[in-house]
């Protein structure tokens, strides 16, 4: 996915609950041949949760026999992608030669550091038969001084990852530790990331001791404090305090968070840094081909004129 300036997602009211900082409502985004996004961060109010820079929620969507999503090589740089699917599949090939079908349930950690290009595409199977996608990707910012770390990916299948079940709760930790469970991902920062699903009535609780942290309801309805929330929606937590989430129906959602960053980052197409002259050249560096080329690719996207 693409990030560009456009206007901010809308904010909803945080009611009554104390500890409840932002409630950030994604706003759509269309990203050409009818494929659109809910984009919840980055906002003019909250520009990281944790090293969060970015959050799209894409789908659901369903394609037809013979199309699918096309998103041409593009480049990074400074930050790690994070490709998290609950329907439909993504072929991922990058310039570091790496090339993986992105399944449900799995975690796709592609970190740019000092520069990577790749593309994303629906494999030719499922655009063959049709398929149907849902899913998020976000982007990690890097911290000073692995900014400009080599390149790498990271797969792990769903059945890979820590899965923690109880009575109408399941969760599975995709990055960090939640609910005393640890994810084998390798991480450059302290950082969290897992998917929660509840059925109704049942509650989960959000630990206090993240740094920053916040819920993403992907689909169905919580309560908090007396207060309800409907999806989509991100709502971001002060730190401290021990949060109770509670689905009114079948629900579905990320916990995120991690660490905050020492300082703020610039972020201009899809490069994100601390030094606007590192942006600079990434966009110079990419304008005059010196990115690696990404294997059987033929085309990319051309650097954003503004």
């Amino acid at each position: 996915m693409s990030w560009l300036p456009s206007n901010d997602p809308a904010l909803g009211d945080p009611q009554s609950c104390d500890a409840l900082e932002l409630v950030i409502i994604p706003r759509v985004r269309d990203l050409g041949d009818g494929f659109a996004v809910r984009r919840a961060l980055p906002h003019g109010r909250r520009q990281m949760v944790g090293p969060f820079i970015f959050f799209d929620h894409f789908g659901p969507i369903q394609f037809v026999s013979g199309k699918g999503m096309d998103v041409r090589p593009h480049p990074h740089i400074g930050l790690a992608t994070v490709t998290y699917l609950f329907d439909g599949s993504i072929m991922h090939r990058d310039s570091e030669g790496h090339i993986q079908e992105i399944q449900p349930g799995a975690m796709n950690l592609m970190t740019a550091g000092s520069g990577i290009a790749h593309s994303e595409r629906t494999p030719d199977a499922q655009r063959a038969s049709g398929q149907a996608m849902l899913g998020l990707q976000s982007w990690i910012a890097l911290p000073k001084g692995k900014e400009e770390i080599a390149p790498t990916f990271q797969h792990y299948g769903a059945d890979s990852l820590p899965t923690v079940q109880d009575k109408g709760f399941r969760a599975r930790v995709i990055a960090g530790r939640s609910f005393g469970a640890t994810s084998p991902v390798e991480m450059v920062s302290p950082w969290f990331y897992a998917e929660v699903a509840l059925e109704a009535g049942m509650s989960a609780p959000l630990d206090a001791d993240h740094e920053e942290r916040a819920i993403y309801i992907v689909d169905g309805e919580v309560e908090i404090a007396g207060d309800r929330h409907q999806a989509p929606q991100l709502l971001v937590f002060r730190p401290g305090d021990r949060i109770t989430v509670r689905a009114t129906q079948p629900t579905r959602m990320m916990f995120l968070g991690g660490d905050a960053l020492e300082g703020p980052r610039h972020i201009w197409w899809n490069f994100v840094s601390s030094s606007k002259e590192r942006i600079e050249q990434a966009k110079e560096d990419w304008k005059t081909g010196r990115f690696a080329p990404v294997p059987n690719e033929h085309e990319f996207i051309p650097l954003p004129e503004n």
